[in-house]
């Protein structure tokens, strides 16, 4: 049996919490955040998924809500008890990787262990360049930041030599914080880098469920080829909440399934939001928590 979570992006940080409490008693399997850092006024740079179907039709625009999913995801933690905390994804090229772990670890312990880290190369070329990171490189550097991560989180003593970052032996954290790694992208070396160096596939956009079968297919034969037989979820985002479809996306193997938040936390008020999300929560069948039934229950009498 997969799971079903859910995608967020372009939501304030107060309404992610009010939606992460609310999702975790309904028991989806996870609260996927999506980010940039910026909007260049003015940006020429076309997202890696142009022409296949798109839940934003701009993606960074004037009145966009940018969030830090690590702020947010802290905030999550602290009041939530089962959801995974993702990230749909995480430009961590952006950043020095020796910064993004001690955060990472932190969320990650605060959490109780809950974090999916999801990291994509990033695709927006004017952010790049207001932060003063060479747009070009982003793919090696993706790959290093991965590497110093991984040894970051061990919870022993390394240094580091490499093309974009050098550094005397050090230790970040006294013990081992492991954090799964999902790499985001649809295009043939994205695929090619996520059989490779990840834990977990997440796609870009919204594959069509033919589109969704065939690229969740070729990651697995890149596995096989490899001769990686580990565990490998493909998280895919979908577009509807009908059982009959989603059995269909299964029966094809593609068995972790996300749903956009927004399309499912409507309404003009906290309340017409959480019987919203709870409505399609009972038709896709998921689990409450305890305390939810309960608080359901005291309400009923």
């Amino acid at each position: 049996m997969g799971s079903i979570g859910l995608s967020a992006y372009g939501m304030t940080v107060t309404e992610l919490v009010e939606l992460a409490v609310c999702a975790d008693e309904l028991g989806f399997d996870a609260l996927w955040l999506g980010e940039h850092v910026l909007r260049p006024a003015g940006y020429g740079s076309e997202h890696p998924t142009t022409g296949t179907v798109q839940h934003h039709a701009t993606i960074v625009d004037t009145d966009t809500e940018l969030i830090d999913p690590w702020v947010a995801h802290a905030a999550i933690a602290a009041v939530t008890s089962r959801i995974k905390l993702g990230t749909a994804v995480y430009v961590t090229a952006l950043r020095h990787p020796l910064h993004t772990a001690r955060t990472t670890i932190s969320v990650q312990e605060l959490s109780g262990g809950r974090v999916l880290f999801g990291v994509g190369s990033g695709w927006l070329e004017e952010e790049f360049a207001a932060l003063g990171v060479p747009f070009r490189t982003r793919f090696s550097r993706t790959e290093e930041c991965l590497d110093i991560l991984r040894k970051s989180w061990s919870g022993t003593d390394f240094d580091h030599s490499g093309k974009h970052f050098t550094f005397d032996r050090i230790q970040v954290h006294p013990r081992p914080a492991p954090i799964p790694v999902v790499l985001g992208g649809n295009t043939a070396p994205a695929l090619a880098r996520a059989a490779r160096l990840g834990d977990a596939w997440f796609a870009s956009g919204t594959p069509t469920p033919d589109e969704a079968v065939a690229l969740v297919t070729e990651l697995r034969r890149l596995r096989r080829e490899s001769g990686n037989t580990e565990q490998f979820p493909c998280y895919v985002r979908v577009s509807t909440t009908d059982p009959e479809v989603l059995a269909d996306y299964r029966d094809s193997g593609v068995e972790d399934l996300v749903l956009w938040a927004d399309t499912l936390w409507t309404g003009d008020t906290p309340d017409e939001r959480r019987r919203n999300l709870t409505a399609a929560a009972d038709r896709l069948g998921l689990q409450p928590s305890p305390r939810s039934v309960l608080s359901a229950a005291g309400q009923r009498n």
